[in-house]
C-alpha cells in the first residue's frame, strides 16, 4: 500500500517532529507506556530487556502498527523483519542514521535514569538531576531500568549493529556523524530543507502528539 503521507525511518533521537510537524513513533516510548500499564505485551518484552536483548519485531509491531496511519518518522527500526514490514505496507521516503562511536554511545545510554511515575528522563552526563538519583520536581527516587545498565547497553548496541543492516541498505539512507546535537543539527536541518517537497501540503496529515 502506497501513500501520499511522509514516512521516514530515523535511527537517532531527532529534533524533527517540532520543526516539520511529524508524528514521532518511538519503540522505547511504546514499551514504557505498556510497562506502566502492565500489559501482556510488556510482560513479553521483559523476557528480552531483562536479559539485555532487543525486543523482537513481532512484539514491537503489535504496538506500533495502529499508529502508522499518520505521517510519521520511526525512531530505532532495528530488526531484520521490521524494515521489510514497513516497506511492504508503506513506501519509506527517507532513512537517517546518526553515527556515534560505540564507547561514547554506551557511556551515554548507561547514564540514563528515569522517574517511574511520570517518565521524566535524566542523564547523569549532560542532564543530571539537582540531587543525584532524586527527581527534581517530586523529590522521589529515580530508577535505572535493567536494560539501561552498562552490561545490558553494551549487549544491545552490539546486537543493534547486526540487526540494522537490512534497513541500512536502501538507496534512501543518509548518514550524519557527530556527538554534539548543537553541531550536528544545523547540517541535519539543512538536509531536510533540501527535501522540502516531502513536507508539501498535499502530503500533510493530522498528527497526534
Amino acid at each position: 500500500m502506497t501513500s501520499e503521507l511522509l514516512h521516514m525511518v530515523i535511527l537517532w533521537p531527532p529534533l524533527l517532529a517540532q520543526k516539520f510537524g511529524l508524528q514521532h513513533l518511538s519503540n522505547g516510548h511504546f514499551l514504557w507506556e505498556n510497562t506502566k500499564a502492565n500489559t501482556e505485551v510488556s510482560d513479553m518484552a521483559k523476557q528480552y530487556t531483562e536479559n539485555g536483548l532487543l525486543v523482537p519485531d513481532h512484539v514491537i509491531t503489535c504496538l506500533m502498527v495502529s499508529e502508522l496511519e499518520n505521517r510519521w518518522f520511526s525512531e530505532d527500526v532495528r530488526t531484520n523483519r521490521s524494515p521489510d514490514l514497513k516497506t511492504k505496507i508503506y513506501e519509506v521516503d527517507l532513512v537517517i542514521s546518526l553515527k556515534i562511536p560505540f564507547e561514547t554511545l554506551k557511556d551515554c545510554l548507561s547514564r540514563c535514569w528515569i522517574h517511574p511515575s511520570c517518565s521524566r528522563v535524566y542523564n547523569l552526563g549532560f542532564n543530571p538531576p539537582g540531587v543525584r538519583e532524586i527527581d527534581d520536581i517530586s523529590g522521589e527516587p529515580l530508577v535505572q531500568q535493567e536494560d539501561g545498565k552498562l552490561e545490558a547497553v553494551a549487549a544491545r548496541i552490539r546486537q543493534y549493529k547486526v540487526v540494522t543492516k537490512p534497513v541500512m541498505s536502501p538507496g534512501m539512507l543518509h548518514h550524519f556523524s557527530g556527538m554534539e546535537t548543537d553541531k550536528i543539527w544545523p547540517y541535519a536541518y539543512t538536509f531536510f530543507l533540501t527535501r522540502s517537497h516531502l513536507f508539501s501540503p498535499k502530503r500533510r496529515a493530522t498528527c497526534t502528539y
